[in-house]
């Protein structure tokens, strides 16, 4: 049985541990017929490639690739293509940032969010989308797909903060670059929506502390309720397969969208028991 990437090759970038979504989406593109190529934070490789190897198949070293450094991001082409001669096909985008002044348990209050810090959050979690496009664009095949890791910003979340600008501010910029890599290529560009799943970032933004992991648990348990299928944090293939999916061929007439992969949570209204009363 043939698989959605056969005979592709795609770019991964995003892999801090195997509880990673970035981590979960490398491994079903291997099970689909799919090389992966992976990049990691220049100052992790070494913790990145032992994560790798936890992978069902192989994959050369990560490239190192800090998203806000021009040097990484001029010399990704080259380093993409030594390990992919004919070039890629697809590439994920799984990666974001906030300082602590605008994320978490230790954030200030909104409006007190510093402006340099909001800027940094900008810089590494929306701007890099078209950054990465632009850098790896030479090496990416005609009617390729590039993926971007969104979560739902059209609502003020508790704890998210102005990452959740962020975001907002991404699926703006991902309407851009499917405009411009659509031309250049007829490459598309899409952004998944996920709902929570129990990964690093998660509990870096609800921190460790009782009542911030029984607030994380409120959310979770929410979104469960709110999804008219259920959704469960424990379960990032939902996810990773969606993702696969945008990087095959078998959405080719969509880009510049957002699919949302949360249960439908985010498009349902549900009340907790009590709600409501005095």
């Amino acid at each position: 049985m043939s698989g959605l990437l056969d005979g592709k090759t795609v770019l991964i970038t995003g892999i801090i541990t195997d509880s990673s979504i970035a981590f979960h989406a490398a491994a079903m593109a291997q099970e689909q017929g799919a090389k992966v190529i992976i990049t990691g934070i220049p100052a992790r490789l070494r913790l990145i490639d032992r994560i790798a190897k936890r992978l069902p198949a192989e994959v050369p070293p990560a490239i190192p690739l800090d998203v806000t450094s021009e040097e990484d991001l001029g010399a990704l082409a080259d380093r993409v293509a030594e390990h992919a001669p004919d070039g890629v096909d697809g590439v994920l985008h799984s990666i974001a940032f906030a300082p602590k002044s605008l994320l978490g348990p230790d954030m200030l209050p909104f409006l007190d969010g510093p402006g340099p810090d909001a800027a940094k959050a900008f810089e590494v979690s929306a701007w890099s989308y078209a950054a990465l496009a632009r850098a790896v664009l030479p090496v990416m095949n005609e009617g390729g797909s590039i993926v971007g890791m969104d979560f739902d910003p059209r609502r003020a979340m508790p704890y998210y903060n102005w990452m959740s600008v962020a975001k907002a501010a991404l699926e703006s910029v991902n309407r851009y670059v499917a405009r411009e890599v659509g031309e250049a290529k007829r490459i598309r560009s899409n952004l998944v929506a996920a709902g929570p799943i129990k990964t690093l970032a998660a509990k870096a933004i609800a921190g460790t502390a009782t009542d911030d992991a029984k607030q994380l648990n409120q959310l979770d348990t929410y979104w469960d309720g709110a999804s008219p299928i259920g959704w469960s944090v424990d379960d990032p293939s939902v996810v990773a397969k969606s993702i696969v999916t945008l990087l095959s061929d078998w959405l080719p007439g969509t880009t510049g969208s957002i699919v949302y992969v949360d249960g439908g949570a985010s498009h349902n209204i549900w009340f907790p028991e009590g709600f409501g009363t005095r």
